[in-house]
């Protein structure tokens, strides 16, 4: 064994690199190089705390490296042997890791020795079934002793829709994703996800589990499943197997095309990474160890940040984090036909609206102002681009904060108006239903609350009267409380949904208009 310490044999180390690279004999000592220069201690050593238990750990700020001791070789090999795969992130930059030429590594006491002491153990303590990892695993590649690579994703809190796309895009960050299963169980939204490297998998649960999709809401709890394998027979909404894109819908249908479109806007997702032991934010990911591509998938979802009690979001190349603003600004709109309350039920399909101003001087620009960021790029998501009235409408972040009103005494425009208390709001009472129940436009309209004695022609009649055509109709209860209705385009849907959102038809009944998940 070398008594030579890797602090002062570093620089021979650094010319090393430098040079040809070449490689040393298997060690249980590592050498990390293009250490992030915030990254922390916690968040090196928990690159190897997968693999088996980390000993001893030298981190050289000024240089950006540093030398981990796992507890055994095969620990070491295991690591360097995967990193051969997939190169670990950490802050989203690529870091590299090969053996020391240091047989073990011994440090001199300090004061920030100690802290990294600490460190060691919280990270440790983590992940206490963290064991050495058999040579057949580093030789092999085999599956890891100690987890799969299905994971159970329940998700607590959920105030806005997840999708089977919303769960590859997160979780395709981690590496092969190949088939995905949701569920209802227990009054849960739950989910199994298979990935095709057991790692990947431990990445995604150590950096995902207990965080938000969406801030303050939508929390990720992931354990292991005790599955194998998944088997997928439709690829629908609820199930998809992204390897076999030729599997039937279930109900008739052709195969989806891979991959369905999302059900809303995906780029304001918000994933902080594995917060770690109390005092430590390790924000470690692994690329995908192999490029297993699905086309046309939208942007990633959100900003792997490191977090403590507060989420610091780091942008990453491609991604955008939700915008602080709720306030949209919409335009190319028909002046002649668009008012405030058209915006606000058309708005009210995806967040509760709380105000709209119709632009005095332009009135094919209005402002509307949504409950929060997130709605505001729901709406904009599924309605920018979409024709009404005739015109292609607009929707783009507004570059104001709120929607001022008039003073009092002013208000006789009629082209301002506050919504903020309207108990048409489709999304005030948390945990609705409502939540579950957004979709993009289509000439389909789902009906509900519609009275028992009202006819199929009295309902054609009613949506014929907006100047729609009326292709397809049909009750969905025996009761007739509720219906599907097709009309002849997108934009004919969008004229009566706003005309007739909550008409009155008698008998204490308020029709409720709503686009459908389905056609007819």
């Amino acid at each position: 064994m070398s008594n030579s310490t890797p602090a002062a044999d570093n620089e021979n180390d650094k010319k090393k690199f430098k040079g040809d690279r070449s490689p040393c004999s298997p060690s249980r000592v590592l050498h990390i190089r293009q250490i992030p220069s915030d990254a922390t201690e916690a968040e090196v050593i928990s690159l190897g705390v997968p693999f088996g238990k980390v000993t001893n750990f030298l981190m050289l700020k000024g240089k950006c490296q540093a030398f981990l001791e796992m507890a055994s070789e095969e620990a070491a090999a295991a690591l360097v042997n995967y990193c051969s795969l997939a190169t670990p992130h950490l802050h989203s930059q690529p870091v590299y890791i090969q053996y020391s030429k240091h047989r073990e590594l011994k440090v001199e006491s300090s004061p920030n020795q100690a802290r990294v002491q600490a460190a060691l153990q919280a990270v440790n303590a983590t992940h206490p079934g963290s064991q050495a990892v058999p040579s057949a695993y580093a030789v092999e590649g085999g599956h890891h002793p100690y987890q799969g690579s299905v994971l159970r994703i329940i998700v607590e809190n959920l105030h806005y829709p997840v999708t089977i796309e919303a769960l590859y895009q997160i979780f395709s960050k981690f590496g092969s994703v190949l088939r995905i299963i949701t569920f209802i169980r227990n009054n849960q939204f739950q989910a199994l996800l298979q990935y095709a490297d057991p790692m990947n998998a431990y990445y995604a649960k150590m950096s995902l589990d207990g965080h938000d999709i969406y801030t303050m809401c939508c929390t990720l709890h992931i354990d292991f499943s005790k599955l194998a394998s998944l088997k997928v027979k439709y690829n629908n909404e609820k199930s998809r197997d992204f390897t076999r894109p030729d599997l039937p819908s279930g109900d008739g249908q052709q195969p989806l095309e891979p991959p369905m479109a999302p059900a809303y806007g995906t780029q304001n997702f918000i994933i902080p990474s594995y917060a770690g032991a109390p005092g430590f934010a390790p924000a470690m990911s692994f690329a995908p160890a192999a490029s297993y591509s699905v086309p046309a998938v939208p942007a990633p979802l959100g900003s792997l940040a490191p977090t403590s009690s507060v989420p610091a979001p780091v942008t990453l190349p491609g991604v955008t984090s939700v915008p602080a603003n709720s306030v949209l600004l919409v335009s190319n709109l028909n002046s002649e036909a668009i008012t405030p309350h058209g915006l606000f039920i058309l708005f009210g399909m995806y967040g509760d609206v709380h105000r709209v101003k119709i632009m005095f001087k332009k009135k094919g620009n209005a402002l509307v102002q949504m409950a929060d960021a997130t709605q505001a790029q729901l709406a904009m998501s599924h309605l920018n681009g979409q024709k009404l009235y005739g015109r292609v409408l607009r929707a783009t972040l507004s570059k104001h904060q709120i929607i001022q009103l008039p003073p009092e005494g002013q208000e006789g425009n009629g082209l301002t108006k506050d919504y903020s208390n309207s108990p048409l709001h489709r999304f005030k009472k948390p945990g609705s239903k409502n939540f579950q129940n957004i979709f993009p436009p289509s000439a389909t309209l789902h009906l509900s609350n519609i009275p028992p004695s009202i006819t199929v022609e009295a309902m054609k009649n009613l949506f014929a009267s907006t100047g729609s055509t009326v292709k397809a109709f049909r009750f969905i209860q025996k009761d007739c409380k509720m219906a599907l209705i097709q009309l002849g385009s997108v934009e004919e849907a969008f004229h009566a949904l706003i005309a007739l959102h909550n008409r009155d038809l008698g008998e204490k009944h308020h029709l409720r208009v709503s686009f459908a998940k389905y056609a007819i």
